[in-house]
């Protein structure tokens, strides 16, 4: 193992608390080495005033940090899983899953204590389209703005009486103990997660098999097959932030069942199914849902967004 690991790592307050949680674990592991965090503003944190989708999707959270691993600037990168889009480049791979925190959705009010509670015309805030379009079907009557910045500033615009609830990633929350502003959860069965929602992965160089093998230890079983399902949902739909997907995987035993969505942007149309299969075939089983998802007319409202079929 090399005595020094850079972790490449955007510098919001959530991602320094993942990647010197990750930082900790390694140090602790190895004591003889040494680890440094090099921060690396995104094009995501850059622009704050215009919704992910009408900018490029998930990219734009980790091409910076990409860009500097195929430079040798830093040696891994950590990021939310979330915000991992389904096509990395040639020389770099996701090596490393580690365990997963709480996958849900998480409601947040300061004057109502779940979703069901919120008035006619409510304001809720939320910058995800697959939030939006799931809220969308169940209350067609509430008013769902884009809610972009870190976690304080979405906080501090709950607080300010700009909406009267936000919708945020519970894991976020538990990482930066925030837990205590969560009024409410929703359970996957109401709110389909993002894929990867809640999982933390490494990203490294594929030729960097020592260093891959020396931080396996990080590497959490159940996770990576989870994730595995889900991301190849997301490859197969070709999917990014400009239309609603979720899906959310479970494994038991030796069986990893998969639950996936495609939905319009206004929640009008949506098509959702479950699929159980063998946990070795996992990223397969995720194609194979989203194909039949495709198939089922998930096909005609991503051609709506993207101007395209998917074959």
């Amino acid at each position: 193992m090399q005595k020094t690991i850079k972790i490449g790592t955007r510098a919001s307050q959530l991602a320094l608390a993942q990647s010197t949680n990750i930082k900790n674990l390694i140090e602790a592991h190895y004591p003889d080495i040494q680890v440094e965090l090099v921060k690396i503003t995104t094009t995501g944190d850059k622009i704050l005033d215009v919704p992910l989708a009408k900018v490029g999707g998930k990219g734009l959270f980790v091409k910076e940090i990409e860009d500097a691993m195929l430079r040798h600037e830093v040696d891994i990168a950590v990021h939310s899983m979330k915000d991992v889009p389904a096509e990395l480049p040639e020389e770099l791979h996701l090596g490393i899953i580690t365990k997963r925190e709480d996958p849900r959705d998480a409601f947040i009010s300061n004057d109502y204590r779940t979703f069901a509670d919120l008035p006619l015309g409510a304001r809720v805030g939320t910058s995800s389209l697959r939030r939006k379009s799931q809220l969308a079907l169940v209350r067609s009557d509430l008013v769902i703005s884009d809610l972009r910045g870190n976690l304080d500033t979405r906080l501090r615009k709950l607080d300010e009486k700009q909406f009267d609830a936000i919708i945020l990633a519970a894991a976020g929350l538990n990482r930066l103990k925030l837990s205590h502003r969560i009024a409410s959860y929703f359970d996957p069965t109401e709110m389909l997660p993002a894929v990867g929602q809640g999982a933390v992965g490494i990203e490294l160089r594929k030729a960097d098999q020592e260093l891959l093998a020396g931080l396996s230890f990080l590497i959490d079983a159940t996770t990576a097959v989870e994730v595995r399902a889900e991301r190849g949902f997301l490859h197969r739909l070709e999917g990014g932030c400009q239309v609603p997907i979720g899906a959310f995987a479970q494994l038991k035993g030796s069986q990893v069942t998969i639950t996936g969505l495609v939905a319009s942007v206004d929640g009008s149309k949506m098509i959702k199914r479950e699929m159980t299969g063998d946990a070795a075939e996992a990223e397969k089983l995720g194609t194979k849902l989203a194909e039949e998802i495709l198939a089922k007319g998930g096909g005609m409202i991503l051609a709506e967004v993207y101007g395209k079929e998917i074959d």
